[in-house]
């Protein structure tokens, strides 16, 4: 599956980038283009060099035969009513690697370490590189120093460092190329996540999975430790049999789990000492529960950051909670927030999308807008100036190489790493 990828008429470049943009698809004509920026010391903005952006800046053009492609499926996100086939577009981070996903293709860069970009060595990348032993991809996941991908037919490959067992192939070592993971599953594999140390999958049934590392805070929904009654790692793919529902989508959190069911209702466990799970208290707790405050609300997206979630409803709202330390959260204060609470800054917009990464968040509005906040250090904002800890959403503007205004592109996904985030544009002129 994974071994050789097979062309289709010359519409991936593989070519190192120039000093012009690249493009990295052309089966069209309508443009997108992918923007990065925050702090790239180890290449992850795709830039061709170490670098700090202040804003958005182009990594790739892409020409896709669509004005309104399909997003590929996103961790914690449930999937659209209606979904055709057609073209799938997605991107993603990681603590310090970065990925593309086209058609099925995958290009990553980024760190290379422990063999996170599964291109058979430990090198970095600083440019988009595609991937020939990635294929028929529908989901990429990026963690700390591992990635994952989901497959057209139902199967999970993992590579990079294994030495926290988030890989689950048994053993603890790492994997420089993409190798299946061979579950107790029956069935297909429908979605994934994967965080700093662990990762989770979910079958066509509903039955969730999870492996990787666990500390004693329950992340694994298996025990109180990495598995039953032992705290550690866990490299063998193990159900959740204490979640007493089937599920739909799952994400994880720096050290804790949340999933979703299809009828949008969120489960929480693990790690909770900035009130994680959003259920009032701050005890750890490995057994999944609903959120008790999100019972009569209908959820389509969740998005974990390392202490703070996200929550998207179906009526375009925003809530969030967990650590507001970094101003994460949303709201005009910076303390924890014990249960979801509506983050009021949005509450004129229709908001469609939403991203977390390790301590800044992300909206996406019906319009094409985006909107970040939390924190600033590494100009992971995308918008110069602003103080380390953003606590109020803030609209993120587009400039053309040269800083010429770029006019009012429409932004269709964006990702958010350790210090660094990505975004898709429709850069088509009205």
């Amino acid at each position: 599956m994974f071994r050789r990828f097979l062309p289709r008429r010359r519409r991936f470049s593989t070519a190192p980038a120039s000093n012009a943009t690249p493009t990295l698809y052309s089966n069209g004509t309508t443009p997108f283009s992918l923007l990065s920026w925050g702090r790239g010391a180890s290449g992850q903005l795709g830039g061709g060099k170490e670098e700090r952006r202040l804003y958005p800046s182009p990594v790739a053009h892409l020409l896709l035969p669509d004005s309104d492609p399909r997003l590929a499926p996103t961790p914690g996100r449930l999937p659209s009513e209606g979904e055709t086939s057609g073209l799938e577009v997605g991107i993603s981070c990681g603590l310090f690697h970065s990925a593309l996903l086209v058609e099925g293709g995958a290009w990553v860069w980024g760190k290379g370490d422990g063999g996170r970009l599964g291109l058979g060595d430990e090198s970095s990348a600083f440019v988009p590189r595609h991937n020939p032993n990635l294929q028929n991809l529908r989901l990429l996941a990026l963690g700390g120093i591992h990635s994952a991908a989901l497959t057209t037919s139902g199967d999970i490959f993992t590579w990079g460092y294994g030495g926290f067992g988030a890989l689950g192939h048994y053993v603890y070592h790492r994997e420089l190329l993409p190798k299946q993971v061979k579950g107790p599953w029956e069935g297909k594999i429908t979605h994934i996540a994967t965080s700093g140390a662990h990762t989770a999958a979910i079958t066509d049934s509903g039955e969730l999975y999870t492996w990787g590392r666990d500390e004693g805070d329950g992340r694994l929904g298996l025990g109180s430790g990495g598995g039953p009654g032992e705290a550690g790692s866990l490299s063998v793919p193990s159900k959740v049999n204490a979640l007493p529902v089937p599920v739909a989508a799952v994400a994880c959190g720096g050290f804790f789990t949340m999933a979703l069911t299809s009828d949008g209702q969120l489960w929480s466990w693990g790690a909770n000492s900035n009130f994680e799970l959003g259920r009032g208290s701050n005890s750890s707790d490995w057994r999944p529960q609903l959120v008790p405050s999100l019972k009569n609300i209908h959820v389509i997206q969740v998005a974990c950051g390392g202490y703070h979630s996200l929550a998207l409803t179906d009526e375009g709202e925003v809530l969030s909670w967990g650590h507001g330390g970094h101003g994460q959260l949303g709201h005009p204060t910076i303390q924890n927030h014990r249960v979801p609470l509506a983050i009021k800054a949005l509450s004129e917009e229709r908001i469609v999308y939403i991203a977390s990464g390790g301590s800044t968040s992300a909206a996406i509005s019906e319009k094409g807008d985006l909107y970040m906040w939390g924190n600033a250090r590494d100009c992971q904002l995308g918008v110069p100036g602003l103080p380390e800890v953003q606590a109020l959403p803030v609209k993120v503007n587009f400039l053309r190489d040269g800083d010429e205004d770029l006019g009012p592109p429409r932004v269709i996904s964006v990702a958010i790493g350790a210090s660094h985030a990505m975004c898709l544009v429709s850069t088509q002129q009205t």
